[in-house]
C-alpha cells in the first residue's frame, strides 16, 4: 500500500507539473486563465477508487517479438481555475 500511495503521488505531481508548465507557456496569452488541481484531494480520489484507465490506446505490433500492450492517458483530474492576485 506503501509504494501505491508513492506511485499515485508521482503520478499526480507529474501530470500537476504539466497542468503548470501550460500556464507558463501561456502566460502571456490574453484572457487564459491558469488552471492547477487540489492535489490532495485528487490523491485521497485515486486512492479510494484506484487509477481509472480512460482513453487507452491500442498499439500496433509491427514485429512478433513485441510485447502487447495498450498506452494509457492520464486520468482525469477536476481542473481547476486561479484567481490571479494582481489584475
Amino acid at each position: 500500500a506503501a509504494l501505491r500511495f508513492q506511485q499515485e503521488a508521482l503520478n499526480l505531481r507529474a501530470q500537476r507539473q504539466e497542468i503548470l508548465a501550460a500556464n507558463i507557456a501561456n502566460a502571456d496569452t490574453p484572457g487564459y486563465q491558469a488552471r492547477d488541481i487540489d492535489f490532495a484531494s485528487e490523491l485521497k480520489k485515486v486512492m479510494v477508487r484506484g487509477r481509472e484507465e480512460t482513453g487507452g490506446v491500442a498499439l500496433t505490433l509491427t514485429s512478433s517479438h513485441h510485447i502487447p500492450a495498450q498506452a494509457v492517458s492520464s486520468p482525469a483530474v477536476d481542473l481547476l481555475y486561479r484567481v490571479p492576485d494582481q489584475p
